[in-house]
């Protein structure tokens, strides 16, 4: 019987899950399912756990297909920092708030001030208080909903839920934890003061989930939830970890000098470090890593979803968006992409805007100017990095987004960087699978052998006006000028 690593990846959109070959680590299955959305037009964005736990099941099922194999361990990649409250029986008591839930604002600002300013929060914890982090939900919660607050004994990560739902064990690891805004980075711990500032009454100790080594094995697979998927029971789990962190495994940025792009629902840009990386600004998130490192990772809140915008607001295929990205440029008109507000740079409440719209301007001039504005978003990301201490000498492109040959070499010629773009499957799948196999084994699993290809960078002076542009629109933007 075939021995495999099964991986889970539980996003925004939808649950993956891969099978990958203990052996070659090639993926040999892949199975999806949809989650439903809560959206509202004050910045809420929310998912009841429920629909996690049908979408995993379903999507097992998807991978399997009735074909039986042997299951070596089994890895969970979740979206980060959303809010996950239990009741005394481990039931959900509300919907979970996830990272791009920006109606947070207020929270943050406020436990900002208490903590004493950005700067002695970017001590405790080496991260700033941003809406899409987990903390100021809590705070959220206690303020808007105190009945629902009063009632949560225990709270987590999407990830933590999913492993608490396969085993029965409420723990926790240090890449998924450092995305919640009350945990040190540098020591590894729970933040006692962020704690305390968001309530000093609360027992934190009984609240969050413990944090287990990240290499290893945190629990086995209990009866019903094996019934449920269609697997035996008593499979090894892992410690899994945030998306993010499982994404990093999966395109191998495990050691210095890798830096990884992902073109998703958000965009992100990461690189691991093996000592803690703290950008003074704050806009680098100083986040550790789940093999035992660190990953200073900076995200944009627009990106594929935007460029999915467009593309929806005319009626256009993907060939035809990529016929628009692969032209000359956008003629002088620029976007700024903060359809949700945005994260990098910290603007919970802005709006997208086009400056420079002529009557000339028409769709393929429209969508150019757009994947334009959210590239231009995740080269000011890599400038973060660049203060935290990554230096790139190339660029690593994963995600949905980019398998559009366009976006990449636009990609290229903006950040200045070749561009790599490998053959991986289902990036954060794929490392929480190959995150079990290492737990489980105790070595590094090899990568499957994969084709990649590279766009080198061209310059390109309307790049550089529209680089210009781009910045001028940001510091307005800023400014409250828009």
């Amino acid at each position: 019987m075939r021995r495999v690593f099964l991986g889970v990846d539980c996003g925004t959109q939808s649950t993956k899950v891969v099978l990958r070959d203990g052996v070659t680590g090639g993926v040999v299955a892949v199975g999806r399912a949809p989650h439903e959305l809560i959206e509202r037009d004050d910045g809420t964005r929310e998912q009841d756990p429920a629909w996690w736990i049908d979408a995993l099941r379903i999507a097992v099922r998807d991978a399997t297909r009735g074909e039986r194999f042997d299951i070596g361990g089994i890895g969970v990649s979740g979206q980060q920092h959303g809010l996950v409250c239990l009741d005394q029986s481990d039931r959900p008591v509300r919907a979970a708030k996830l990272w791009n839930d920006t109606t947070t604002a207020r929270e943050c600002a406020e436990l900002t001030r208490t903590l004493g300013g950005e700067s002695r929060v970017l001590e405790l914890t080496g991260n700033l208080l941003l809406p899409g982090y987990t903390g100021p939900k809590i705070a959220w919660l206690a303020t808007h909903e105190p009945d629902a607050y009063a009632r949560t004994v225990r709270m987590c990560l999407p990830h933590d839920y999913l492993n608490l739902w396969l085993t029965g064990e409420f723990v926790t690891e240090a890449g998924d934890a450092s995305g919640t805004a009350y945990f040190d980075v540098r020591a590894r711990h729970y933040s006692d003061a962020v704690l305390a500032a968001i309530d000093a009454t609360r027992d934190w100790t009984r609240t969050l989930p413990p944090i287990a080594v990240s290499l290893s094995v945190v629990g086995t697979l209990r009866g019903e939830a094996a019934e449920l998927l269609g697997l035996g029971a008593g499979v090894s789990v892992s410690a899994g970890g945030g998306d993010n962190m499982m994404s990093a495994i999966g395109c191998d940025v495990v050691t210095p000098g890798p830096v990884a792009v992902s073109l998703g629902t958000s965009g992100t840009a990461f690189a691991y470090r093996d000592r803690p990386a703290v950008d003074p600004l704050g806009e680098a998130a100083a986040f550790c890593d789940s093999t035992g490192g660190w990953l200073p990772l900076t995200a944009t809140l627009n990106c594929t979803s935007v460029t999915e915008w467009v593309r929806s607001l005319f009626g256009m295929d993907h060939a035809d968006v990529d016929a628009a990205v692969a032209s000359e440029g956008a003629r002088g008109l620029a976007f700024l992409p903060y359809l949700s507000g945005e994260r990098t740079p910290n603007r919970p409440e802005a709006a997208g805007v086009f400056v420079g719209l002529r009557a000339d301007h028409g769709r393929d001039v429209i969508v150019r100017a757009v994947v334009e504005g959210v590239t231009f978003g995740l080269a000011y990301g890599l400038d973060a990095l660049h203060r935290a201490g990554v230096a790139p000498t190339e660029v690593t492109l994963v995600g949905g987004g980019s398998a559009s040959d366009a976006w990449a070499q636009l990609c290229a010629d903006v950040f200045g960087l070749p561009v790599v773009r490998p053959t991986i499957v289902e990036a954060a799948a794929s490392g929480a699978a190959r995150q079990a196999q290492w737990a489980v084994e105790a070595k590094r699993p090899g990568l499957a052998p994969a084709a990649s290809r590279r766009f080198e960078p061209r310059p390109r002076p309307v790049l550089r006006e529209a680089a210009e542009r781009m910045a001028a629109l940001r510091e307005m933007s800023r400014a409250n000028q828009l």
